[in-house]
């Protein structure tokens, strides 16, 4: 499996972006799926599957489990990462806003999004876009099309990361710390929350917008885990269902 921080560009340079990503039409969905599937098992929907990262050695731990009555997706990270990823099939233009809850157990002390070595975060919401190539610059260009031949899939172009984070305040952006083409948002921050379920939303066409200065393309993946690979720390997270809507 090719180094993920040097040979599939950017998206091989954020530690819990999916290293591959396959729009393959019997698997994308028109909305987020829920976690929990029909009957009463306690196995999580066919939806989602879980991303496994290159060169981290211990993923993280996934479980449905009923939080208030509710099935919910409970993260356990130690040490660990990887995400959860459903595919789909989203236009921002008609449904921008995407609402979700999380809970997380705490704050990891060494996230910080201007450093590689704080590229780690309590809880993570990912969305994946495929932005068209001649939006890119040429260089940009070129490191996708080689991830893709290298993946034998489609890759995203460009993403928005919404997080838990620490050493940024409620509503800092910025490029993450391996590549500009993954804009990250910090929605809560710090642990004085920890413990209680926090809902969000975020308009996801205007937050491409402001980060890209383009157009939000078609959304094409939803991803969601915990990572503590580079601080060492661990943390439980727990995610409730995920979805788009024409109005805030």
């Amino acid at each position: 499996m090719p180094d993920r921080r040097t040979t599939l560009a950017w998206l091989a340079a954020s530690a819990t972006l999916p290293p591959q990503m396959l729009w393959a039409a019997d698997v994308v969905h028109d909305s987020i799926p829920p976690f929990k599937a029909g009957g009463t098992g306690a196995s999580v929907a066919a939806g989602w599957m879980h991303q496994l990262l290159p060169k981290v050695d211990r993923p993280n731990r996934f479980a449905l489990v009923e939080d208030e009555g509710k099935a919910v997706l409970q993260v356990q990270s130690d040490k660990s990462a990887s995400s959860y990823l459903a595919l789909v099939s989203i236009d921002p233009a008609k449904t921008p806003f995407l609402h979700w809850r999380w809970k997380v157990s705490r704050a990891l002390d060494g996230s910080d999004i201007t450093a590689k070595a704080g590229d780690d975060f309590a809880a993570r919401v990912y969305v994946l876009f495929d932005l068209p190539l001649d939006e890119l610059s040429f260089g940009d260009r070129l490191k996708i099309r080689a991830a893709r031949a290298l993946t034998s899939g489609e890759i995203p172009t460009a993403a928005l990361c919404y997080v838990w984070g620490k050493a940024q305040p409620v509503g800092f952006t910025g490029w993450n710390a391996y590549t500009d083409r993954l804009r990250m948002i910090v929605v809560d921050s710090g642990s004085s929350q920890a413990g209680k379920w926090r809902s969000a939303t975020r308009n996801v066409a205007e937050d491409f917008r402001a980060a890209f200065n383009l157009a939000a393309p078609p959304v094409r993946g939803i991803a969601i885990g915990s990572d503590t690979d580079n601080t060492g720390e661990s943390v439980e997270t727990r995610f409730g269902d995920l979805s788009f809507s024409a109005q805030r």
